[in-house]
C-alpha cells in the first residue's frame, strides 16, 4: 500500500495541469479586495470536483467561502487559508494567485488519504488582505472558533519558517475649511494647511514613539489649483507597531494631532480607519518545524529569519491570536526583487512560481498529515500556543 505522503505527492503531480491553470488564471484576472468573484469560483469548481461541499458567499462576504472535507469520525479540524487579491495598478504583484492554488492543491491532496484519518479538511477562502482584512472579519465572527489549526504559505524572495509580522492599520484624515482666491487668503480657511499641519505633527511623535513604531503617508488630496485656498484636503497614513496594544496608542496619539491640527487653523476634522488593525503574528514553531522537515524531503531547505529582517504586516496576524497558525515562505525570486512589484508579478507566473505552486501544496498537504495523525505533536502546537500567545 502506497505511504501517505507519497500518495499526498503524487496527487499534486497528477493535478499538475489543473493546478497550474488555477494558478495563471487568476494571475491574467487581478480583482482587488472583495471583488475576487473570477478567482473564487475557480477555486470552488476545482474543490467541487473532488468532491468539497463548498458554502458561498460566506461571512457575509460575497467573495469569501468554506470548502469542507470529512475524513473519519472526531479528530481535528485543519484550515488551509487562501488569498486570491489583487494590487491596485500591480495585478498579482505580491503572488496570491500562487497562495490561492498551493492551498485548493495542497486540501485536494489531503482528500485524498482521509478515508482512514479521523477528521476534517477546511479550505478558508480568506479576501481582501491587501487591505479589508477577511480574516478578520472572519475572526470577529468566530469562524476559527471550531478550527483547530490554520496553515498557508507565501512566495517570497526566501525559505522562510516562523517569520514574524507588525501590527498594522490605515489612518486617514480629511480637513474641511473655506475655499478662496489666493488674492484674498485671510477670507479662506486653508484645509492644505492643516494637512501640512499633520506631517509635521507626526514628525514630532515619531521621537515619542518606541523603537519598531513605523508611520508612513501620503497627501490624498491637496487642492485643486494652486491660485485657490483649498477647501478639503486629505492624507492617508500606514501605521505599523510590534503589537496591536502599542499600534492602538500610536492611533490615539494620531487621533490627538489630527484634531488639534485642525483647531489650529479653524478647519473641520474627520478621521476614519480604513479597517480593523491587523494584529502581530505569533507563528507556531512545532508546526513550522513540521513544514521545514517536510520541505526537506521534496528538496527544499527552509530557514529562519534573520532577527534584522524587515517584516511586513498581514491579518494572518490575528488568526495566529486565536488558533495555532503558520504563514511560511517559500522563494520565487531573486532577493534583489521587491515584492509588489512588476518583477515580482512575473515571477508569479515563471517557471519557478509555477514550481512552488505544486511544492507549497505538497508540503502543506504532509505537514497536515502529520498534524492530523499525530497527537503527541497535537500537544506540542497546544502547549506553545498557550504559552507564547497573550491573551
Amino acid at each position: 500500500m502506497m505511504d501517505a505522503k507519497q500518495q499526498i505527492r503524487q496527487v499534486v503531480t497528477e493535478e499538475k495541469v489543473a493546478l497550474l491553470d488555477l494558478s495563471h488564471r487568476i494571475h491574467e484576472h487581478p480583482e482587488l479586495g472583495f471583488q475576487e468573484f473570477k478567482a473564487v469560483q475557480w477555486q470552488i469548481e476545482l474543490l467541487r470536483q473532488h468532491g468539497f461541499s463548498v458554502t458561498c458567499p460566506y461571512c457575509d462576504m460575497d467573495t469569501a467561502y468554506k470548502a469542507v472535507f470529512s475524513g473519519q469520525p472526531g479528530g481535528r479540524r485543519l484550515a488551509f487559508l487562501a488569498e486570491y487579491d489583487a494590487l491596485r495598478s500591480v495585478g498579482h504583484g505580491c503572488g496570491h494567485n500562487i497562495i490561492a492554488t498551493a492551498s485548493v492543491g495542497a486540501a485536494i491532496a489531503l482528500s485524498k488519504v482521509m478515508s482512514h484519518i479521523p477528521g476534517e479538511i477546511v479550505v478558508l477562502g480568506t479576501p481582501a488582505e491587501e487591505g479589508g482584512g477577511g480574516k478578520i472579519i472572519m475572526v470577529e465572527n468566530h469562524v476559527f472558533d471550531d478550527i483547530d489549526y490554520a496553515m498557508m504559505m507565501h512566495p517570497s524572495t526566501q525559505n522562510l519558517i516562523c517569520r514574524g509580522g507588525l501590527a498594522s492599520t490605515a489612518f486617514c484624515a480629511e480637513y474641511f475649511g473655506k475655499t478662496a482666491h489666493s488674492s484674498s487668503p485671510d477670507t479662506g480657511i486653508n484645509a492644505l494647511t492643516a494637512v501640512i499641519n499633520l506631517f509635521n505633527a507626526v514628525d514630532v511623535l515619531r521621537q515619542t514613539w518606541i523603537e519598531g513604531a513605523k508611520i508612513s503617508g501620503i497627501i490624498t488630496d491637496g487642492g485643486k489649483a494652486s491660485n485657490v485656498i483649498p477647501d478639503h484636503a486629505a492624507a492617508e497614513f500606514t501605521v505599523r507597531a510590534k503589537t496591536r496594544q502599542y499600534l492602538l496608542k500610536m492611533v490615539e496619539d494620531l487621533n490627538r494631532v489630527a484634531q488639534t491640527a485642525g483647531m489650529m487653523i479653524g478647519a473641520e476634522c474627520k478621521i476614519s480607519i480604513d479597517h480593523a488593525p491587523y494584529a502581530e503574528r505569533y507563528p507556531n514553531h512545532v508546526m513550522g518545524e513540521a513544514f521545514k522537515a517536510n520541505m526537506a524531503t521534496l528538496g527544499e531547505t527552509m530557514h529562519y529569519p534573520d532577527p534584522n529582517l524587515s517584516v511586513g504586516s498581514s491579518d494572518i496576524g490575528n488568526v495566529s491570536m486565536v488558533v495555532p497558525a503558520i504563514h511560511e515562505y517559500l522563494s520565487i525570486a531573486p532577493d534583489t526583487v521587491n515584492a509588489h512589484s512588476a518583477e515580482f508579478r512575473e515571477a508569479a507566473i515563471s517557471p519557478r512560481g509555477d514550481a512552488v505552486v505544486l511544492l507549497a501544496a505538497q508540503g502543506l498537504a504532509m505537514t497536515a498529515y502529520d498534524i492530523l495523525t499525530d497527537t503527541a505533536m497535537q500537544k506540542k502546537i497546544a502547549q506553545e500556543f498557550d504559552t507564547t500567545v497573550p491573551r
